[in-house]
């Protein structure tokens, strides 16, 4: 107790008021202080980071999503547009083969039409032409000199305007066909060759029966008027002349038009093919750019995937 009550003086003395244990301790708390503010300040710091880390991916994680559900949507868009296209692609193949279809039919019909009331009209005329020419050969035994004349110099006015209008037409046409292909001059001139067989047939049958006719009215008025026959007959045989001309000149005029009305309709044909196959050219050129723009989107969509 004594040395314990010097030490303490001798301390006191030595040392002041304070302890070197007191002091000592002081000192570790100030040390474990500084140590704890630090400590709290990294540890703050590091929850902070963490914190900020986590804030960084969970708005990654949202970016991702939501570029993704955009994409799904992009591409349900994009197969949907597909979809639609290609039904409306079929739709309207269909109604073009539809419209095609009824064109020809009622071209087709339109056509039996034309070649039955062709077939009719051209017996009808024939009938008729017969009969006029009957009339008109009887009627002219009964005519004056001065009127056969004058008859006859104005069929040969008319048939000779009539031949220069043909020949104006014809150069036209001829000037015309010329541009032509080897083959549809070839088809026509075969056509016309036929033609001209069935027509040269039927003028020389009808030639043949008016010659009977002729030969039978000579010997039954060979005693009392056999100038006056040989005249009309010749009269009569020039205005055949002239008619059966004018006749044949209408036919080929008629069949003239009907070749030109086909060429149009061929034309008209054929410009619709060119634009058919322009538009499917068209077709598989916006279908090919389409590919391609998915080929595309498909490689930045693999490398955006290996990237994440």
């Amino acid at each position: 107790y004594l040395a314990r009550k010097f030490f303490c003086l001798w301390a006191k003395k030595t040392f002041g008021q304070v302890l070197p244990s007191k002091a000592r301790c002081f000192c570790d708390q100030k040390i474990l202080q500084k140590a704890f503010g630090e400590w709290k300040e990294q540890w703050t710091v590091c929850r902070e980071r963490k914190l900020s880390l986590r804030e960084d991916n969970q708005y990654r994680h949202l970016l991702l999503n939501l570029i993704f559900r955009a994409w799904r949507a992009y591409v349900c868009q994009q197969q949907e547009k597909r979809n639609k296209y290609y039904v409306a692609e079929s739709h309207a193949k269909k109604q073009t083969m539809l419209r095609t279809w009824q064109h020809w039919l009622v071209y087709v019909d339109v056509q039996r039409t034309k070649r039955g009331m062709q077939s009719v009209a051209l017996a009808f005329r024939e009938r008729s032409c017969l009969r006029v020419s009957w009339a008109v050969w009887r009627r002219q035994h009964y005519q004056k000199c001065s009127g056969r004349k004058m008859n006859i110099l104005a069929l040969q006015h008319w048939a000779q305007s009539l031949q220069f209008r043909a020949w104006l037409q014809w150069k036209e046409l001829y000037l015309y066909t010329q541009n032509e292909k080897q083959k549809d001059t070839r088809a026509v001139t075969h056509h016309q060759h036929w033609e001209l067989r069935r027509c040269m047939g039927a003028w020389l049958g009808y030639l043949n029966l008016s010659r009977v006719k002729k030969r039978q009215n000579e010997l039954a008025q060979e005693f009392h008027r056999s100038r006056t026959v040989q005249r009309c007959f010749s009269d009569w045989q020039r205005s055949w002349e002239c008619r059966r001309r004018t006749r044949a000149h209408q036919r080929d005029l008629e069949k003239q038009a009907a070749r030109i009305a086909l060429w149009r309709v061929f034309a008209h044909w054929k410009h619709y093919v060119v634009l058919c196959v322009e538009e499917a050219q068209q077709c598989e050129l916006a279908e090919k750019h389409y590919k391609c723009h998915l080929l595309v989107l498909q490689k930045f969509w693999n490398r955006w995937k290996s990237r994440l």
